[in-house]
C-alpha cells in the first residue's frame, strides 16, 4: 500500500517498540518520516530506512520538556515544509507495584514519562496543523487505565485519553483529526534502552507477574499482541481511510476494552 505517499509523518518514541514499528510501517507506505527519541539509537533506526531516494530523519529530543517538543516540531517542519501526521508513542510503565508502595517521586516520574510527552507534542505541533488547515494526531494510550499495580501510569494514560477527546473537539474546525489507540500487552523485541530498573526481589517480581496474568486474563484472545499489530492500527487511524474518525480511542488489546 502507498497510503502515506507525499505525507510528512512525525513519530515519537521510535528507538524501539511500537514507535519503531510504526515509523517503519509509515515509511514502507510512502511517508517522509521524522523519527524522534531521546536516545541516539534513533539515528541508527532512521539510517536503516532508505527507499526510492527517500530517507528518514532522526531527531533527538526530551519530550518530557516543552522546549524539547517545540524544537523538534520546528525542525521537522523546517525539513519538509509541513507536518501531516503526528504519532505520539512515548510512554510506558517504569515501576509495577500496588499504589501504596509508590513514593511521591516515582508517581511524578510516571506521569512525566507517560503524559507530558503527548501533552507537549500536541501543543507544539498544533500551530503548524492549524496554519495549513489539516492534519492528524494519533496518540498511543493504554487499556491499563483499568489495570492493577500501576495507578500512576494509568492516571497518565487516562490523561492521554482526555487530551484525545477534548482536543478533537477543538481541532475539528481546523480540519484536524485527533484519535488514539489503547494497546494491551504487547510482545516486543528485547529493549535496548530500559524504561526503569528491573524488578528487585521476589515481591517485585510477583507484583509484575500479577500485571502479566491480569493482562492475559482480560483479553478474549488470551495472548499478548505484537508491535506489528499495534502499528497496523495506528497506521489505519492516521490514514485517509479513517477520515471520518476523530475523538475516538481504539482498544487494540485482543478484546480487552480497558
Amino acid at each position: 500500500m502507498n497510503r502515506f505517499a507525499g505525507q510528512v509523518v512525525v513519530v515519537t518514541g521510535t528507538a524501539q517498540g511500537i514507535g519503531r514499528a510504526t515509523a517503519e510501517r509509515m515509511f514502507a507506505e510512502g511517508a517522509e518520516v521524522v523519527l524522534v527519541d531521546r536516545s541516539e539509537v534513533v539515528h541508527e533506526v532512521a539510517g536503516g530506512l532508505l527507499a526510492g531516494g527517500r530517507k528518514a530523519h532522526g531527531l533527538i529530543a526530551d519530550l518530557e520538556e516543552y522546549t524539547g517538543a517545540i524544537e523538534v516540531m520546528s525542525e521537522a517542519h523546517g525539513l519538509h515544509g509541513g507536518i501531516d501526521v503526528l504519532v505520539n508513542t512515548v510512554g510506558g510503565t517504569i515501576w509495577a507495584k500496588p499504589y501504596e508502595h509508590y513514593p511521591p517521586e516515582q508517581i511524578e516520574a510516571e506521569v512525566r514519562r507517560s503524559l507530558f510527552p503527548t501533552l507537549w507534542s500536541c501543543r507544539a505541533v498544533l500551530p503548524y496543523l492549524i496554519a495549513q488547515g489539516r492534519g492528524t494526531i494519533v496518540n498511543v494510550s493504554s487499556v491499563a487505565t483499568r489495570g492493577i499495580n500501576r495507578v500512576p501510569y494509568a492516571a497518565a494514560k487516562g490523561g492521554v485519553n482526555a487530551i484525545t477527546t477534548a482536543l478533537a473537539m477543538e481541532a475539528a474546525e481546523h480540519g484536524i483529526r485527533v484519535v488514539a489507540t489503547a494497546p494491551g500487552g504487547t510482545e516486543a523485541p528485547p529493549r535496548r534502552i530500559a524504561r526503569g530498573p528491573a524488578p528487585e526481589g521476589d515481591q517485585e517480581r510477583a507484583w509484575y507477574q500479577q500485571i502479566v496474568d491480569q493482562t492475559v486474563d482480560s483479553t478474549l484472545l488470551g495472548r499478548y499482541g505484537t508491535v506489528d499489530e499495534q502499528a497496523a492500527a495506528i497506521a489505519f487511524l492516521a490514514s485517509p481511510e479513517a477520515s471520518y474518525i476523530t475523538g475516538s480511542v481504539l482498544p487494540v488489546a485482543g478484546g480487552d476494552l480497558g
